[in-house]
């Protein structure tokens, strides 16, 4: 298969273990001698509107890459997942 880095770049990312959405192809590891690749990496969900940055980006190796189709690729990596927090409980106050 014959694909430029650019039509990559549009392609979505799914995860095959639990269906999630990873996002878009953001970047790719390339072997310079072979020119081989050697995985993608997908950036990071946008924190706050993307103001105060983004998360962690998910390096996903080239042997997790299931399938390509024509606007996604499948995946098929576990990732960990930390639990959300519990939410923060309310102080009572005397007038409340």
């Amino acid at each position: 298969m014959l694909c430029r880095f650019t039509a990559l770049r549009r392609k979505e990312v799914i995860n095959l273990c639990d269906g999630c959405r990873l996002g878009y192809v953001g970047d790719v590891e390339v072997t310079v001698p072979e020119g081989a690749v050697k995985a993608i990496i997908v950036f990071g969900p946008c924190r706050f509107f993307g103001l105060f940055g983004r998360g962690e980006d998910y390096y996903i190796p080239w042997e997790c890459v299931q399938k390509f189709g024509d606007d996604i690729i499948l995946v098929d990596k576990p990732f960990r997942r930390d639990p959300p927090p519990p939410p923060k409980r309310r102080k009572k106050s005397f007038f409340s």
